[in-house]
């Protein structure tokens, strides 16, 4: 169980502190739950959600080695750009790639859709609404935790990577 003041990665939302764990009673008819009350980081207004909830994954944010080590994979990873006129297998996809809810998941969907991006940029070509979505949606969540792990904002997270990776003598892939 989570401790009151913990930062956790929750589902969807993306970074949240615990701001209290108490117990309530859902119903008159059901026993008392714990809950989770929990502030996102990057959004306002608050979650309350039971502390055994199986339906939204939770997990600890993770720590800045974990952070530097992912960022230092970087240059390894093959971005896999995804092609389906198909907007709804299209979303589909999309969507089975953001429920892993790790950032290695958000960083691998990040650079396939901007690489994707790129590519129809350079044909003249209309970068589409769906793509578009899920690749900011997968950014938001990514640069949150990182900004988290590293003790930055999230708007300097981009820099940070660039930088780390020409310290480490790699072309920056957009991320």
């Amino acid at each position: 169980m989570y401790q009151k003041g913990e930062l956790i990665a929750y589902g969807g939302t993306g970074v949240c502190r615990v701001v209290d764990v108490v117990a309530r009673k859902p119903s008159r008819t059901e026993p008392e739950r714990m809950y989770y009350v929990l502030e996102p980081l990057y959004q306002t207004g608050t979650i309350t959600t039971p502390v055994d909830n199986g339906k939204v994954a939770t997990r600890p944010v993770i720590t800045r080695d974990q952070a530097m080590a992912l960022i230092d994979q970087i240059p390894t990873i093959q971005p896999e750009v995804y092609y389906n006129q198909n907007l709804q297998q299209l979303e589909n996809h999309y969507k089975t790639r953001m429920e892993d809810h790790d950032c290695m998941s958000l960083l691998r969907l990040t650079m396939s859709t901007y690489r994707k991006k790129v590519e129809r940029e350079e044909k003249k070509l209309k970068f589409g609404a769906v793509d578009r979505r899920y690749m900011e949606r997968a950014e938001d969540l990514l640069y949150g935790e990182l900004a988290v792990a590293l003790g930055i904002t999230r708007d300097s997270v981009q820099d940070f990577i660039a930088r780390r990776l020409e310290s480490l003598g790699a072309a920056p892939e957009a991320v």
